[in-house]
């Protein structure tokens, strides 16, 4: 494991979190798991889980939307960072390889998420709530397969570069993208 460079990892958290702001955007269609993915395999399991974790709970708590919800998907969203850590242990820095793991991760974080909220807490019929999953989750998919191809193989090569990272996204925000 690499030596930790705060700055990218809070660099990573701000930026997710400010694509999340971008009004009139699919609610689904984000960059969590896409630098999440990076994060976790070079930091550790802590840091995927924590990055995951604090996307959700800084998000929600900043737009004041905290609530049971905000606790299952911080959670849901952190594991999906252990299980980077440990899905890409032996794995090469591909896209293919974050595509994989992205439509796992998006399937199981979408079943835990929207298909127990609802049901358990807003009384929402399971079948209602499966129905109205199936949209919500072929976006996130297309999202998130999208920003996995083109977002976690550069943000790994930035991460595990033998320049220092810091000096490099200062100096060139766009450095190993092509």
């Amino acid at each position: 494991m690499r030596k930790k460079n705060w700055f990218a990892y809070t660099l990573g958290l701000a930026l997710c979190f400010f694509v999340r702001l971008i009004p009139f955007r699919a609610p689904n269609v984000e960059p969590i798991l896409a630098a999440q993915m990076p994060f976790s395999r070079v930091y550790g399991a802590f840091s995927g889980f924590l990055f995951g974790f604090a996307s959700i709970v800084l998000f929600d708590f900043v737009t004041q939307r905290v609530g049971i919800w905000t606790l299952i998907t911080a959670f849901t969203y952190g594991f999906l960072g252990l299980g980077a850590n440990l899905y890409f242990k032996n794995k090469e820095n591909s896209a293919r390889s974050y595509v994989t793991f992205a439509i796992f991760a998006t399937l199981f974080y979408d079943a835990i998420t929207g298909l127990t909220v609802g049901p358990l807490f807003f009384h929402e019929s399971f079948m209602i709530a499966l129905v109205g999953q199936i949209p919500f989750t072929a976006l996130h998919l297309l999202g998130n397969i999208s920003f996995a191809y083109f977002i976690s193989p550069s943000l790994y090569r930035v991460l595990t570069s033998e320049r220092e990272t810091t000096r490099a996204i200062i100096s060139n925000p766009l450095i190993k993208l092509s």
